[in-house]
Order: C-alpha cells, then structure tokens, then sequence
C-alpha cells in the first residue's frame, strides 16, 4: 500500500511540473533574470484622459525606483503635477508586470505583446467591460534601453 501511495504522489508531482508557464510567467522571469537595475524608456498612456499631449512620457528608473520622468517636450513631471499620481502606476517595468496581473483576472479583455529579449510587455491592450465605452487603456513602451 506504501509503495502505491509513494507511485501515486510521484506522478501527481511530475504532472504538476510539466505543466508549462503561462506567457506571462516565462517573460516575467525572462525580465527578473535579466536584472537590469538602471533603464530608461518612452511610455505612451492611451485612454480617455485629459493628457494625451504629454504623451509619450520618457522615464528612467533606477534600482526599482523612478528616477525622472519628462513629458514629450522634455519638461518634467514632479509631484506638484496633478498626473504625477496616476503616470507613478505605469512608470516602471515591474509596475506594469503588476498592472498586466492584475488587469488580467479582473479585465474582460487583455491583449498584450511582450519585448523579445527581455520579456517586458512592451504593448498593454486592455478593455475592462467589453460593453462599456470609455473604460479602455492601451500602454505602449518604446525606446527601452539599459543604462549604466
């Protein structure tokens, strides 16, 4: 009887190994095996929201933390700026991991296309009620690069 159990709770572990990542797991580790600590790129915030000029933001990021973030003409964005707040939610690499997890057990709909070298999303499509006009949010990153 032992030796039926110890076979059973062998395959029950094999099974549970083989079962592969989902997309978003293989990027995510592809993106903390990276472990880049200093980056810098462009961010575009698609929704229907009052500061689609300033877009796309150009933020760097250092060790986890932003570092600056400058609007399409250059100026910066400090927390005196009343979008300080909400750009703060996507302007880091591991913030939109954390959105795109979120966002995928709660939204109707997300669609989302990763960086092929280091597994970042770098295009975020998500429609939170399918029926609703005016909940959507696109984030798209472009221009990444590992700084020093």
């Amino acid at each position: 009887m032992k030796r039926i159990f110890l076979l059973l709770l062998a395959i029950v572990l094999a099974a549970c190994s083989a079962i592969p990542a989902s997309e978003f797991d293989q990027n995510l580790a592809k993106w903390q095996d990276a472990d880049i600590s200093h980056y810098q790129f462009q961010l575009f915030i698609g929704c229907f929201c009052p500061f689609y000029e300033d877009m796309p933001l150009n933020i760097e990021v250092k060790d986890g933390k932003v570092f600056s973030i400058e609007r399409a003409d250059g100026t910066l964005v400090d927390s005196s700026d009343p979008s300080y707040q909400y750009f703060l939610e996507y302007a880091t690499l591991d913030l939109l991991f954390a959105e795109l997890g979120s966002e995928m057990v709660e939204a109707e709909e997300v669609i989302v296309t990763y960086d092929p070298q280091y597994g970042f999303p770098a295009k975020i499509s998500i429609d939170r009620i399918k029926a609703a006009i005016d909940d959507e949010l696109s984030l798209l990153v472009t221009n990444f690069e590992v700084l020093n």
